[in-house]
C-alpha cells in the first residue's frame, strides 16, 4: 500500500516552548477520501483520486477495496489509481474492516455491483456510541434488505437495483448520508434525502458522484434531490483540503505564538471555525482569497457574551462548529485568559482525554461526559500521555508544543490515522518533535 505510517508502538517525543512559524500546506480531507474510495466501486473501470492523504485510515480503506478485487496503484505522492473492472467478492476482508469505521461505506457500492454485501462490524475511534441504524434506515428505504448477525451485516437487493424514494435520516449522519447518496446515484428514479449532513467532505463526494454521471441538487443543504442512473462512469477527482487539519494548525499557531500561513483554504468552510477562534482571542485573516493567516502575538483573551456570561463553545452538524475540533479547542482554551464552557454534544467519550491535560497542570472541570469548563491561562508542564483517538492525539501534541519540558505521547498510530507525516510538517515549522519507533 505504501505511505509513511508506522507501527502501533511508535511514540512522539515533544519538547515544548518553541515558537512555530512558516507555511504549511493542508493535506487532503480524510473524511472525503474514504467515501471517495468506496464510490469508485460504483463504476467499472479505472478512477484516479488526487490529493489523497497518505495516512493509516486511507491505507486500510484501500486495502478493503483490494480485498474485494479492486486493483490499487499509487501513481504519485498523493494520487491513487483504482481499477474496479474485475471485482471478485462482495465481502471486504473482515480483519481490515473491523479496524476502520469507513469500511461500512462499501455497503451501497457492493450492493450495486453484486446485489448483495456482507460487512463486518466496523471499527474506528472509541469516542462513544456510534450507531449504524441511520445507514440501515437509508439503505432499506431504497429497497435493500439487511440481516444483522453477531459478526456482520448481511445485505441483499431483492429488486436487483436500488429504487428511489424519500429517505428521512433520523440524525444528520455524515456516513449515512454518503451511503444514501451513493445508493441514490445508481437507483431507479428520483430520491430525496432529508435531514442530510452537509459537511465539506459530503459536498466533495456529491461533486464526485456528479462527475460520474449522477444528478444531484441541493449540495451544501440538508435536503438533497438525486436522479439516479443505471451506470456511472469512472472519474478523475481531487480531494478537498482537510478543514480539521487546518483548524489544528490554527490552534497550534495561536498557542505557540508564531505566524503560520495555510494556503489552498476555502474561506466558505471557515466562517464558524474562525468565529469560534475569534471568541477565544485568536485573530485570523485571508490573503489572496485562499491563504489563511494566523498572525503572531495573539492576545488569547476570551471575549465574554454581551451580558457577561461565560463563553460556550458547542459542536453541531455543519455549518456548526465541527465535533472533530472539540479536543483542540479544549487545549487552546487552557492558554486563553478567561473561562470557557466546552459542550461536546455528539460523542459521550471524546472529552475523557482531559485527564492528560490535568496532569499537565491545566485547570479543567469535567462536569459530565459532554461538558468541560476550562479556566485559563494555565502554564502546562510536560507529561507522559497516550493518544485515545485521532483528534485527542493531535490535541495532546498541541499541548506538548506549548508546555514546559519534554513530553512523551504514546500510540502515535492513532494520530497517523488522520494526519499525514505530522512530525515532519511540524518540524518544518520549528517544532522540537521526534518519532521514536516502537
Amino acid at each position: 500500500m505504501g505511505g509513511s505510517t508506522s507501527g502501533g508502538g511508535d511514540r512522539f517525543i515533544v519538547t515544548g516552548g518553541r515558537v512555530l512559524s512558516g507555511t504549511v500546506r493542508p493535506s487532503g480531507n480524510k473524511n472525503e477520501a474514504l467515501p471517495a474510495i468506496a464510490a469508485t466501486l460504483l463504476s467499472s473501470g479505472t478512477s484516479v483520486l488526487r490529493n489523497v492523504p497518505r495516512i493509516r485510515d486511507v491505507e486500510r480503506m484501500l486495502a478493503s477495496a483490494a480485498s474485494v478485487g479492486a486493483s490499487i496503484a499509487w501513481v504519485g505522492d498523493n494520487e491513487v489509481s483504482i481499477d474496479t473492472s474485475n471485482l471478485t467478492s462482495h465481502e471486504p476482508d473482515e480483519k481490515i474492516a473491523s479496524q476502520i469505521r469507513g469500511s461500512f461505506l462499501f455497503a451501497a457500492p457492493l450492493l450495486h455491483r453484486w446485489g448483495k454485501a456482507r460487512l463486518a462490524r466496523p471499527g474506528g475511534d472509541k469516542i462513544g456510541r456510534r450507531r449504524l441504524d441511520t445507514h440501515l434506515i437509508a439503505l432499506e428505504a431504497l429497497r435493500a434488505k439487511v440481516h444483522d448477525t453477531t459478526a456482520a451485516y448481511d445485505m441483499s437487493l431483492p429488486t436487483g437495483r436500488f429504487v428511489g424514494d424519500v429517505v428521512f435520516l433520523d440524525e444528520a449522519s455524515v456516513m449515512a448520508t454518503e451511503n444514501a447518496m451513493m445508493a441514490a446515484s445508481v437507483a431507479e428514479g428520483e430520491t430525496f434525502i432529508l435531514n442530510a449532513a452537509s459537511e465539506p467532505h459530503v459536498q466533495g463526494l456529491a461533486r464526485m458522484l456528479m462527475a460520474m454521471g449522477a444528478t444531484i441538487e441541493g449540495i451544501g443543504t440538508n435536503r438533497l434531490r438525486i436522479m439516479g442512473t443505471r451506470s456511472l462512469k469512472p472519474v478523475d477527482h481531487r480531494i478537498g483540503a482537510d478543514h480539521i487539519e487546518v483548524g489544528s494548525f490554527m490552534a497550534i499557531a495561536a498557542m505557540t505564538g508564531g505566524e503560520i500561513r495555510i494556503p489552498d483554504v476555502d474561506p466558505e468552510q471557515f466562517r464558524m471555525i474562525t468565529h469560534v477562534f475569534r471568541r477565544l482571542g485568536v485573530v485570523t485573516s485571508f490573503e489572496n482569497g485562499s491563504t489563511l493567516v494566523v498572525p503572531s502575538g495573539q492576545t488569547l483573551e476570551v471575549a465574554s457574551d454581551v451580558d457577561g456570561s461565560i463563553v460556550k463553545v458547542d459542536d453541531a452538524p455543519w455549518p456548526g462548529f465541527p465535533a472533530d475540533l472539540t479536543s483542540l479547542i479544549v487545549v487552546l482554551a487552557t492558554q486563553c485568559k478567561g473561562t470557557v464552557l466546552v459542550h461536546e454534544k455528539l460523542f459521550e467519550s471524546r472529552l475523557f482525554f482531559v485527564d492528560n491535560l490535568l496532569q499537565m497542570g491545566a485547570r479543567i472541570v469535567l462536569c459530565d461526559p459532554h461538558r468541560a469548563v476550562v479556566i485559563g491561562p494555565s502554564r502546562l508542564h510536560a507529561a507522559r500521555m497516550a493518544s485515545p483517538d485521532i483528534r485527542a492525539g493531535m490535541a495532546l501534541i498541541a499541548a506538548a508544543l506549548c508546555a514546559d519540558g519534554r513530553s512523551e505521547i504514546l500510540d502515535a498510530a492513532q494520530v497517523d490515522r488522520g494526519y499525514e507525516r505530522i512530525e515532519e510538517r511540524l518540524k518544518a515549522l520549528g517544532a522540537d518533535i521526534e518519532r521514536v519507533r516502537g
